[in-house]
């Protein structure tokens, strides 16, 4: 998934957040302002919310709204030292692996009574919806938006090297991008990810390859309670992802994470790449290679026909220590419906949460369509939740990522691999009980 970084300062008002500063109480005339800090800042992104913001003030006179951007490397612990101090903080961006954390300390604000009967709920897709609830049916977030994987791929190499349309299944794509690959001529097959959050992919095709087995509420489980890495399907899923990187992978992507990925299907040097749609606007604006050339197709499936789309996700939430949160409630909802949830959605390259975007000629041409292809077939691209609120997330993804490096170099067999992960979960199950 994305790993945005912006070296942006923080700003005044963070400053005295950060310091104890508690939170703002209503002016003299009744002026209450908020304190909102987002987490995967970027210079276009913080100016797009400020005219969001500015929108919202407009329609609510008596809010005024101050935003709060750290760097993305250190948001989110920015954001935790706001959450400890109990104070400085109402709005808040919250993702799918901090909100478990958050919520387990007591730190976010559950909205479910506040959005009881909110009109907003009928125009979002069902997956959104969902997103919005834990276990509980606590709302500790409103999503913004998803990051979804599609294949992005290359028109031209695939017609040269005898192709008609880009693979529909992880062999088709093994098969595609070894004939393609040419490392004499500079030219690979797929942009492999072996560096940061390669678990992410190696993950993607196990759960393709056991996607009539997977329960839909916990994408790392079998419908009979057991590991997705227990499987028999989820060994030929890692045999053929490592044999991917062997016959098709530049050499170099045993370390690539998300930037290195990227770059080399913008630059024309690799042929696939599985990716969110944020990758989308990168691609666009690449000198290397032409729109005519390129395009997105829906994530690969598996020996079923099906496959699994894990669907990440991020939102809007209210700390618990906010003084203002009827206030708060109000500018997400603002934020969560209509022409600003739109606007931000666009903008910002994800996955919509509104329905009327299956009908907006923006999602339904071009690279975007491949989206909205899966959104109207759930029954072969099936939305999975997977378990990133738990507590040990981090500590999964530092392992994991470690173990597909070391699959690839060979100091670990797919099998070994998929037995300490089969393990790990196992353990880690047992001890939630």
């Amino acid at each position: 998934m994305r790993r945005r970084t912006a070296a942006l300062a923080l700003g005044t008002a963070a400053a005295m957040v950060l310091t104890g500063c508690s939170a703002m109480s209503p002016n003299a005339n009744g002026t209450v302002t908020l304190n909102m800090v987002e987490s995967l800042t970027n210079p276009s992104r913080t100016d797009l919310l400020k005219g969001l913001i500015a929108d919202f003030e407009k329609r609510n006179p008596k809010i005024k709204v101050n935003l709060i951007s750290p760097p993305t490397e250190q948001a989110d612990q920015k954001i935790q030292q706001m959450l400890q101090s109990g104070s400085g903080v109402d709005a808040l961006e919250v993702r799918d692996i901090t909100v478990g954390p958050w919520s387990n300390n007591g730190w976010l604000y559950d909205m479910a009574k506040d959005l009881k009967g909110w009109q907003g709920w009928n125009a979002m897709t069902e997956n959104a919806v969902k997103a919005s609830e834990d276990a509980k049916g606590r709302t500790f977030f409103v999503p913004y938006g998803f990051y979804g994987l599609s294949l992005f791929y290359r028109k031209d190499l695939i017609k040269d090297a005898g192709f008609s349309k880009p693979p529909a299944s992880w062999d088709q794509l093994l098969k595609q991008a070894s004939a393609i690959n040419d490392p004499a001529e500079r030219r690979y097959g797929y942009a492999f990810r072996g560096g940061a959050n390669a678990n992410s992919n190696a993950t993607a095709i196990i759960e393709a390859y056991v996607a009539d087995k997977v329960d839909l509420a916990n994408g790392y489980k079998l419908k009979n309670g057991r590991t997705i890495f227990s499987a028999p399907e989820a060994l030929d899923a890692l045999k053929t992802y490592l044999t991917l990187f062997k016959k098709a992978s530049p050499k170099s992507s045993v370390s690539w994470g998300y930037p290195e990925m990227v770059e080399a299907f913008s630059n024309g040097s690799t042929a696939f790449l599985l990716q969110d749609p944020e990758v989308i606007a990168t691609v666009s604006e690449s000198k290397s290679i032409s729109k005519e050339q390129w395009d997105t197709a829906p994530l690969v499936a598996g020996p079923s026909g099906k496959t699994v789309q894990p669907l990440a996700t991020a939102g809007w939430g209210i700390a618990k220590g906010s003084k203002h949160k009827a206030e708060t409630v109000k500018l997400i909802k603002f934020l969560s419906q209509g022409k600003a949830s739109t606007d931000f959605t666009k903008k910002n390259s994800l996955v919509p949460i509104l329905k009327s975007a299956t009908e907006d000629p923006f999602y339904k041409t071009g690279p975007w369509s491949s989206y909205v292809t899966m959104t109207k077939h759930p029954d072969t691209y099936l939305n999975v939740s997977q378990p990133r609120g738990v507590t040990w997330w981090s500590e999964w993804e530092q392992k994991s990522d470690a173990d597909v490096q070391k699959m690839v170099i060979g100091k670990v067999s797919p099998k070994e691999l998929l037995t300490g992960w089969d393990a790990y979960w196992t353990k880690k199950w047992e001890q939630e009980k």
